[in-house]
């Protein structure tokens, strides 16, 4: 059964390539324009995370997942984040991905905007104002992912793995960055990791989101699937 013409961006199957876009996810000397909006791209994934945390309605699902294997282990939550983290970065290697300077600017770039933007974000006091700003930051945070992966200068750990799962399967990106989130969240959970209804939320939408982002911005721009 085919998607409705409405809901094609959830058949979208990998990353586009613009006029932005890096030859090469190892790039060492990119264009300007590629490297401004790979820094633009990551400025506004931070900014949706921002809004996530803002949110108050639950944590990322890989932060379930490190406080499960937190409480499993008795390592610390920034511990169990960094294991989690290195962890996907394996799995790489047999997906075959690339690092490249979004890899690296990917942790810099969010957590700078993280540490500048999100005390001036404050949290709702009505709960369905919580729940539609966890939304916004899901919307916004597919809109960075989609800018900075088409850059094409190396995906993040998580979008790595998206990339590479898809790559390998050739399914939808929607389906796969949601089964990811998916797993994460079911096996935080049943190591004792906590689960809200914004973890829930960003589990479900965030894959649709990215994809979403990916289709239009390839409308918009004029490219061409990978």
């Amino acid at each position: 059964m085919k998607n409705s013409p409405r809901l094609s961006f959830l058949s979208v199957k990998g990353v586009p390539t613009l006029s932005w876009s890096s030859p090469k996810p190892l790039n060492l000397r990119p264009d300007l324009v590629t490297l401004i909006l790979l820094i633009v791209g990551l400025t506004i994934f931070g900014l949706g995370e921002a809004l996530l945390i803002a949110a108050g309605t639950g944590v990322s699902p890989w932060t379930v997942l490190a406080q499960g294997v937190s409480q499993q282990t008795g390592w610390t939550i920034g511990l169990s984040t960094f294991i989690v983290s290195m962890t996907v970065l394996i799995l790489w290697w047999p997906l075959k991905q690339v690092p490249g300077i979004g890899t690296i600017l990917n942790a810099i770039i969010i957590a700078l905007v993280l540490e500048f933007i999100l005390p001036y974000i404050t949290t709702p006091e009505d709960y369905i104002f919580q729940v539609l700003l966890t939304i916004l930051g899901i919307l916004v945070t597919g809109l960075g992912s989609g800018i900075y992966l088409i850059a094409n200068l190396g995906p993040g750990p998580r979008d790595g793995l998206m990339t590479g799962l898809q790559q390998q399967t050739n399914l939808p990106i929607a389906w796969i960055r949601s089964g990811i989130e998916l797993s994460a969240v079911i096996i935080g959970w049943s190591l004792g990791g906590v689960v809200g209804l914004g973890t829930v939320l960003f589990a479900v939408l965030i894959g649709p989101s990215v994809a979403c982002n990916l289709f239009l911005l390839n409308k918009l721009f004029g490219g061409k699937e990978t």
